[in-house]
Formats: C-alpha cells, structure tokens, sequence
C-alpha cells in the first residue's frame, strides 16, 4: 500500500507569494469598501475597522498562545478575512457580536485546522453563517442607503430586494411593492443589504483588478453565474409570475460578491479546472435553490461551504493525458 501525503492548497509554482496575493485582493476589495462607507455612513466603517482588527488580534493570539509557531498575521490574510466578514453582515450589527464572529471565522474556520492553507472551509463564511444562526435578528436588520446628500447621518433600516421577494410570495407583487428598487440602483448600490455586496459597479471594479493580475481565473466565477443564470432562468421561463429572472439574481445579495471573492479562495476551492468549473456550477444552482425554495432568502454563503465540503473530491477530477490508452472492460 502507497502512502500519499498532500499538503494543503494552494499548489501552485509561480513567482507570486501569499503576502502579493492578499494585499492585491485587498485593494480589489477597497471599491466596495469605499462604496459602502458612501452609502452606509459611519456605520460600515466601523465595522471595518473592528472586523479587521479582531481577526488580526485573535490570529496573534492563538498563534502565539495556542499554536505556539512564528506569527502569520504578516500575510494579511487574517485582513481578508476581516473585510470579507465585514463585506457580509449590515453596517447597524452592534460590535460585540461582530468580534465574536471575527473570533468564530479565525479560531474555528481558520487556525483550529492549522492556518492558511489547511483549511477547509472559507473562514468569513464560517464567521457569518454562525452569526446568522446565533443571532438572525441582527443579523438580517438591513439599513438602507443614506442618499447622496447625507452620507453621514443615521441609516434607518429596511428589507433587501430577496427579503421582498420571499415575504410577498410572488413576482408581480415583489415587483409593486414601493420597496423594490429598480435593476439600476441595484447595479449601483442603492439598496439595503449587507455592507460589501450592495454596488455591483464597484465589485466589477474589484473583479477587474483580479483578473488582470491574474490572481483569480474565470473558471469559478463564470460556472458560479452560469449554473444561477440557467437554472434560475429555466424557472423562470416555466412561470415568470412565481419565479424572478435572472438579472434580479445576479444584482442582488451576495451573487457577485461570492462568484468573485469567496469562491474564488484559493484554499478552500478546487485545483483543477474541471473540479473549479463543476464547483462554481454546483454554488450557483444551489443558490437558486435555496433563495428560491428554501426558507432563507439568500443563499450563497450556504451553498459555498456546502460545496468546500466536496472540494477534495473535485481535486480527485484529472483530464485524461494524451496519448493514454483506454482500457475496456
């Protein structure tokens, strides 16, 4: 018997290094960032400021008492996941419960496996996901945009887009519903929702810079969107008075947002592109099922850690070399 020893993700031979990745993902975030601070005020970047500073805290922390090994927090991925955590939960989340999701995503969805690279599931969403589950009140108490001329007043709250959609039921009345925003200021942000997913204009912005620097491949997000966009408009096309389309999906909650910046880690997602193009498919239709049948509205965080689960097994996916011989039978 052959022992295989692998260690963790990422396997990759290039001349970039953890450290130029983070803080490349880091400036592709600060579009969104600085959209949110706009249109949330005060409120979002406070919980930037506090996101970020409790992962760094804990990840120190538990290295240096716990693991007992050469601190990691000069990475900056202990920053990632703070703006992540932060990109995920509304501006109004009072702070006590955010430093115990921050303690949540690094304790147990990152250095309880070891630290970057070992572990298995996207850290923020870990962090966020427990949240929900612990306090879905705060959790889902959605501000609203303050408006051009005020953006530093107080944000009063209301429900997002999907929010709308599941309490009325249906489509025609989602779409009356004087709540609903238009397609247009979904695209640029005036909505309520969490703090980094409302402005799709800004993600692209971010979206531009990661593909340029090539340090995300089209691979998940392109089968992420295909996989929301197909099956959604499949719905869709069968009764358009009970299902939405797939523009609605793609501009609201955390669609693009979990296409191009957690799916994409490169931890907690496949390493080959077979494996990369059926996980991304398999997010995006678990993410219209749940948004669609489920009793939560959005989906997205769900179906990516309930996709990492498979990601071993998608690693298991190799093409065929050329020039191998079939055998039959």
């Amino acid at each position: 018997m052959s022992l295989l020893t692998v260690s963790g993700s990422p396997h990759v031979h290039d001349k970039d290094n953890v450290t130029r990745i983070m803080r490349i993902v880091i400036l592709a975030m600060l579009p969104a960032f600085l959209m949110s601070a706009w249109m949330f005020g005060m409120g979002a970047v406070k919980v930037f400021a506090v996101s970020i500073a409790a992962c760094i805290l804990f990840e120190w922390l538990i290295q240096k008492f716990l693991l007992k090994g050469k601190s990691t927090i000069g990475d900056y991925s202990a920053i990632v996941t703070g703006m992540l955590l932060a990109f995920n939960v509304p501006s109004n989340l009072p702070i006590w419960i955010l430093i115990i999701g921050a303690l949540i995503a690094i304790g147990i969805g990152k250095m309880s496996f070891g630290g970057l690279g070992k572990n298995p599931f996207n850290p923020a969403l870990v962090g966020r996901v427990f949240l929900l589950i612990s306090w879905p009140v705060q959790m889902t108490s959605w501000p609203k945009p303050l408006g051009i001329a005020s953006p530093l007043t107080d944000v009063i709250t209301g429900p997002t887009p999907l929010g709308i959609l599941k309490e009325s039921g249906n489509v025609v009345d989602a779409m009356g519903n004087p709540a609903m925003p238009d397609y247009v200021q979904m695209f640029t942000g005036q909505m309520a929702g969490s703090v980094g997913e409302i402005s799709a204009i800004a993600l692209l912005i971010g979206v531009a810079i990661l593909l340029l620097t090539r340090v995300i491949t089209w691979h998940i997000p392109v089968s992420m969107i295909l996989g929301a966009v197909l099956f959604s408009g499949a719905l869709w096309m069968v009764d358009p008075t009970m299902f939405v389309d797939p523009i609605f999906h793609l501009l609201t909650g955390g669609m693009l947002l979990g296409a191009f910046f957690m799916a994409t880690d490169m931890v907690s997602s496949p390493m080959t592109k077979w494996g990369m193009l059926i996980f991304g498919f398999m997010i995006g239709v678990l993410t219209i099922l749940i948004r669609t049948f489920g009793a939560y509205p959005e989906g997205v965080s769900f179906a990516i850690l309930i996709m990492n689960a498979f990601v071993p097994l998608l690693n298991k996916i190799k093409p065929k070399r050329f020039g191998e011989e079939v055998k039959n039978g």
